[in-house]
Order: structure tokens, then sequence, then C-alpha cells
């Protein structure tokens, strides 16, 4: 078992992105869905900053889980486990930053959305919200196929950590189980947020486990190459 200091960066990096994300969203004070509705304006205009600095620190958890996978591969990226883990943790990242993405998009809109409807007729707000559609459903795909794409890493990842028994098994299977239910639920139960929620506070469990397995074990480097 490997455990220096590369593997307590890449373990805190987890546990932090675990903050972040979980902090941002569970302290914010409103939760948009998947569409913008007026009421979403109001709530949010209530106490604007609060809101905008709970979404940063939301969004910067995504950006802080990129890192975490960037700094896993480069413990864990050797011959013969690269060939599942390179791929791997590249489609995590890009499913990640995708999902990121998305969400930059609900905090613009969000805090913009306040100044443009506030004072406004009801014909007004109605055309803003029109105008705003578009744009709203394109981003509903980003988040839709960016955890259609991280489901695609986590069973890459998870294979690559059952065969060479980088980490422990059962956490291995975890990470192969959550990427086909990511994917299955997504492709199969179409344009419903709300029962997508769930896949979220799912993946936050699997950055703390990861995050504290690290800490802890380290991680298994048999049979590694140059």
């Amino acid at each position: 078992m490997v455990k220096n200091f590369e593997t307590k960066f890449t373990g805190w990096a987890f546990i932090v992105a675990a903050i972040l994300l979980w902090g941002g969203w569970g302290l914010s004070s409103h939760h948009v869905g998947e569409y913008f509705v007026v009421s979403d304006f109001e709530a949010i205009g209530e106490n604007v900053w609060y809101w905008i600095w709970m979404y940063r620190f939301h969004i910067f958890g995504w950006v802080t889980m990129a890192i975490s996978m960037f700094a896993l591969v480069s413990i864990i990226a050797r011959k013969p486990y690269r060939v599942l883990v390179l791929p791997g943790a590249g489609m995590i990242i890009v499913g990640t930053f995708t999902i990121a993405i998305a969400a930059a998009y609900y905090y613009n809109y969000g805090a913009w959305g306040v100044g443009q409807t506030a004072g406004k007729s009801s014909e007004e707000i109605q055309e803003f919200m029109n105008s705003i559609l578009y744009t709203n459903q394109y981003v509903t795909c980003f988040v839709r196929f960016g955890r259609i794409f991280s489901g695609v890493g986590f069973v890459l990842l998870g294979t690559a950590f059952v065969k060479w028994h980088l980490l422990a098994k059962w956490l291995g299977w975890f990470t192969i189980i959550f990427g086909l239910a990511a994917m299955g639920v997504i492709m199969m139960i179409p344009n419903n947020f709300e029962v997508y929620k769930p896949l979220f506070h799912v993946k936050v469990i699997w950055l703390v486990v990861m995050g504290v397995t690290l800490l802890i074990k380290g991680v298994n480097l048999p049979e590694s190459k140059p």
C-alpha cells in the first residue's frame, strides 16, 4: 500500500470537494428546479448575495472534484492500470465540468434575473421568462449528459479498482454500480430532475468515502511498471 503526501493531498481534495458541493447546496437559501419560474427570482432576491456565495461554493466543489480526479490519476495512471484509469477518470472530469457549466448558468441567470424582474409588470416578467426558456432547455441537456459522461467514467474507474485491487473491492463495486445507476436513471427516465437529485447525494458520499479511504489506507499499486 502506498501512503504518502500524494495520497494525503488527493484524499483531502476529495473531502474538500464533498464539503463544497454539499455545503453550498445544503446551506443555499433557495434551490432552482429544472426551469426557472418567477418565484425563483423572488426567493433569490430576499438574500441575493448570500445565495450567490453559496452557489459559488457549490460550483467550486465541482472544480475541486476535477482536481481530486487529476490528482488520483497522477498516482495510479501507470502500466497496466492506466488503460482503464485514464479514460475512466477522463470521462468523470468531462462530466464534472459539463455539470459545472450547467451550474454556472443557473448561478448567473438566477442572480441576473433578480434585477431583470424587479419592479416589472407581469407582462414584462413573462416576456423575460420566455426569453430564457430556450437557453434553459439547452442547459438541461448539460445536466443530463454530464451525469451520463460521469457514469461511464465511474464504470471504467471502478473496474480498474476491482481488477487490480487498487482500493477496497467493495469501493470498486460501489463505483461501478453507481456509474451504471447514473447512466440507467438518466437514459430510462428522461426530464425528471426530482429523480436525478439522489444521484448528486450519492456522488458526494462517494467523494467522502474515497477521501477517507485514501487518507487512512492509501492506494495499492501491485504489479506497477514505469
